[in-house]
């Protein structure tokens, strides 16, 4: 038995009567709470079952109020990660649509809202720009920018503006233990029925009317009542019945019947849960909808456990830290994996555009103007590379170009006046060849003087700069090295092992020494050389001396190799 099975076993179950005799009550208790005060109304709605019966109880509620009763407006909310499930996107858009006619024609003081994540936030910035990995447990930063963030905002405004707002949620005790446990603990500082403080949100209150219904139940409700906005409960039911494996969705009659409460609508990109079966059985139970294939491949292509390879060695500020890492009973220690390389990055960017062009050419009349990502998206990941990565061979536009036919045109002012470009890049590559930090370094040197060179007082170059060498002098092996010798010295000064410190302290200089010698010594062959070339060309002729720089001594022009 699921967790989620027990969980409705423990709830009664009711007769239909009992159900009719609860929603005539919460009829009331609607009616009550919103004449009862000032306070501004917000309704989180997503377009699934349980936000759309919430919605749907407080419309018939309130509407059944005569009109010089309806004076505090209802907010509805709806946040688009933009990485939404586009079947269900296209469904909730086409459905705020209808809410917000229905409610002029029916004189309902209702307000639809469609949020957004701050584009510096969005899915595809993090990723892609600043080479997030795909979300895990450990490491879950997507809920918060994407979800919470864009609701708090909108939360905080009706604050501001009115000192306090009552959110109307669909939580259900039924759908997880997990759910019920968070429930019944706000439960112990509730101010009333069903209305609970929340610590995150200042003079904010929670209310949730169907806390204690179970999945048959909001089905029943459903499929019984009429939609007060026009929309179809029954292609609603539809929807989650596609989304089944098995392309069924019966009443929930006993804890062993499977129900679509199971199916799990949310993020195409969604890498949390170990397989997106909503979008898998969406693909398997419909022919015209197989053109969503290219996005189950990206997410499945995201959802690699071991994705080391993928990744920096150092975390995103260019730093090492080592973790201990236990396979099979074998304990390492190991770098902590960072951002995703500048290789993987310009992948995953040339996937979706690959995907989104695609879709657009070979997929269904009304997802022919499908967005993955967005323009303000690719200008936000442009500037990321281009000023905070260093890397100024600017491949979006060409990436842009190659996958899509057309020319990427940056919004952003400014954005194509640049002094260092693929050229410049190319010319670095070939002087570093297959020295990554090298070329990574020389990069970043360049382009922090590029973006000092216009400041009348260049405050801060000489900190930058410095940066520059902490994050990328080292190689990959030198640099884990380091972080080793370090964390064996802090752990010694830990327990107090002065011999073990000494013993460290001693190898590591060692090291250096023998780095130094080897240094010293190629440098005096160097200028011995030099000397004896500059010895020779005087004896043929001093004005044909040229001066000699470490570009041309590793790449002499041809005839004049020594």
């Amino acid at each position: 038995m699921t967790t989620k099975q027990q969980t409705e076993k423990e709830i009664k179950k009711r007769t239909v009567a009992e159900l009719v005799e609860d929603i005539q009550s919460l009829t009331t208790e609607i009616q009550e709470l919103y004449c009862s005060d000032a306070i501004p109304w917000v309704i989180g709605y997503s377009g699934g079952k349980d936000s759309t019966t919430v919605l749907q109880l407080v419309w018939n509620a309130i509407a059944t109020l005569p009109q010089e009763k309806r004076t505090k407006t209802i907010h509805v909310i709806t946040t688009d990660t933009l990485v939404e499930n586009p079947i269900v996107s296209a469904w909730v858009s086409n459905s705020l649509k209808q809410m917000k006619t229905a409610a002029q024609e029916q004189e309902m003081p209702i307000e639809p809202h469609l949020l957004h994540p701050e584009v510096k936030e969005s899915f595809w910035v993090c990723l892609i720009g600043k080479g997030y990995p795909a979300p895990r447990m450990r490491f879950r930063w997507c809920t918060a920018r994407l979800k919470i963030s864009p609701a708090n905002r909108f939360i905080r405004e009706m604050v501001r503006a009115s000192g306090e707002v009552i959110l109307v949620l669909g939580m259900r005790k039924a759908e997880s233990n997990k759910r019920a446990i968070v429930m019944e603990k706000h439960e112990k500082g509730r101010v009333r029925d069903r209305l609970s403080p929340r610590a995150s949100l200042i003079n904010s209150l929670v209310y949730t009317p169907i806390e204690d219904w179970r999945n048959d139940e909001v089905w029943i409700y459903l499929n019984q009542w009429q939609n007060p906005w026009g929309n179809s409960n029954k292609d609603l039911f539809t929807m989650y019945r596609g989304a089944t494996a098995d392309n069924e969705c019966p009443l929930v009659i006993d804890t062993s019947t499977p129900s679509c409460g199971d199916s799990r609508f949310g993020c195409w990109v969604c890498t949390m849960v170990n397989k997106d079966r909503s979008m898998e059985a969406m693909i398997q139970n419909d022919e015209e909808k197989e053109w969503m294939q290219p996005l189950l491949d990206i997410r499945n292509e995201l959802d690699l456990r071991d994705d080391r390879h993928r990744r920096d060695f150092r975390r995103i500020y260019g730093k090492v830290e080592l973790f201990e890492r236990n396979i099979k009973g074998e304990t390492s220690v190991e770098p902590i994996p960072g951002p995703y390389t500048k290789k993987w990055r310009e992948h995953w960017l040339r996937r979706v555009l690959e995907a989104q062009t695609k879709i657009r050419s070979d997929g269904p009349e009304e997802m022919r103007n499908i967005t993955l990502i967005t323009e303000e998206e690719l200008s936000a990941i442009r500037r990321i590379w281009l000023e905070e990565k260093h890397e100024f061979d600017d491949s979006l536009p060409r990436i842009y170009k190659k996958v899509t036919g057309k020319t990427f045109n940056d919004p952003r002012p400014g954005a194509d006046n640049r002094l260092l470009g693929s050229d410049e890049w190319q010319v670095l590559e070939e002087i570093c060849g297959d020295d990554a930090m090298h070329l990574e370094l020389m990069a970043k040197l360049l382009d922090t003087e590029r973006q000092y060179r216009t400041m009348s007082r260049r405050i801060g170059i000489n900190e930058a700069l410095e940066k520059c060498f902490n994050t990328s002098s080292r190689s990959k092996q030198e640099a884990i090295d380091n972080a080793h010798l370090k964390r064996d010295l802090k752990n010694a000064a830990s327990q107090g092992d002065i011999q073990t410190i000494q013993l460290t302290l001693k190898a590591a200089a060692t090291s250096v020494s023998s780095a130094v010698s080897e240094e010293q010594v190629l440098a005096s062959t160097t200028a011995v050389e030099t000397e004896e070339s500059s010895s020779k060309a005087s004896e043929t002729d001093v004005n044909t001396t040229e001066q000699q720089t470490w570009a041309s001594m590793k790449y002499p022009a041809k005839g004049k190799q020594r």
